[in-house]
């Protein structure tokens, strides 16, 4: 017997609670955020967050990010620092994930955090995103809503391309503005330590902290999504920092130059983030070989840079 399609519903008021209400009764949810499409589940509800990782095939080591309100709720979930408030209130809601200590007894389930002692928050700017917040009343565990380790999805169609029958629901409002995933900060140890770049410049957290941010160790333990080397990844191989093609490969570019699609002709990284994803699914549904023309390593080209270098790298 085929699985059940999963239900396609809109931002509007009544399939927004409908959605709240399969996310109350354990099932699993696409949702939209201005990053890329989250796979939301009750946090606190160790069933259904044991279903995301069924779902998307994803390690048990992987930690997940909760999606919360407000910064008074993530508070309930976390120890909250200055520092974590002085980066609320300069960048929530929007595209950075702060990693805290776990406060005790607050039920997040332990699946959420990997049996690690620390919890990555993060307030989602985009309105379906915070109106669905608001009808579940609750946190939400959420990575991206797609197979494990392939690419990300920035649209409902990416979404159900990967998990159409797997899930109760995908809320369809549309492509993310921002297109790739939040900025991940390490705010529970004795400084603040970028655990990965993303939609929010790392120039402007260090502007807001008053310091400059070092990176982890790429070889220590896996401490927050989005660290695994392999990750990110379409099904055809890609070669990075090309000058242009070879003749059995498509060409992903940046600026004014002649390929098969532009991340933006104006060298815009902003505009060049938001189509990443995208223009990596629709060159892989080609089955070619890609090769990535240079992009600037600053603002969002280091999040761009991050995103390409793992999904280039060997799969492990």
């Amino acid at each position: 017997m085929n699985a059940p399609a999963t239900e396609i519903l809109t931002a509007d008021s009544a399939d927004l609670d409908r959605a709240a209400g399969l996310l109350r009764a354990g099932r699993l949810v696409a949702f939209p955020t201005e990053t890329v499409y989250g796979l939301g589940a009750d946090a606190r509800n160790g069933k259904a967050v044991a279903c995301i990782y069924e779902v998307k095939g994803r390690p048990a080591f992987n930690p997940l990010i909760v999606h919360v309100a407000n910064a008074q709720e993530a508070a309930l979930h976390v120890e909250w620092t200055a520092q974590a408030e002085t980066l609320a209130q300069a960048f929530w809601p929007g595209p950075l994930t702060m990693v805290l200590r776990l406060r005790a007894g607050c039920g997040i389930s332990p699946l959420v955090t990997a049996g690690l002692d620390t919890l990555a928050v993060r307030v989602p700017a985009h309105p379906a995103a915070r109106a669905l917040l608001h009808a579940f009343d609750g946190p939400l565990a959420a990575p991206s809503a797609n197979p494990s380790g392939r690419i990300s999805p920035t649209t409902a169609a990416h979404v159900l391309a990967g998990l159409d029958g797997r899930i109760a629901a995908v809320i369809d409002d549309g492509p993310c503005s921002v297109g790739v995933e939040s900025t991940i900060i390490d705010l529970a140890g004795p400084a603040p330590v970028l655990l990965r770049p993303g939609g929010l410049a790392v120039e402007a957290l260090e502007e807001a902290l008053g310091c400059r941010l070092e990176g982890r160790d790429e070889q220590g333990p896996v401490t927050a999504p989005g660290q695994l080397r392999s990750h990110y990844a379409p099904g055809v191989a890609l070669r990075l920092e090309a000058a242009g093609p070879t003749p059995d490969e498509l060409f992903l570019g940046l600026g004014a130059m002649e390929c098969d699609l532009n991340l933006s002709p104006t060298g815009d990284l902003v505009e060049a983030a938001a189509n990443l994803f995208d223009f990596l699914h629709r060159l892989d549904a080609r089955g070619q070989p890609v090769a990535v023309a240079p992009i600037p390593d600053h603002g969002l080209g280091r999040a761009i840079n991050d995103r390409l270098r793992r999904a280039a790298a060997p799969r492990d």
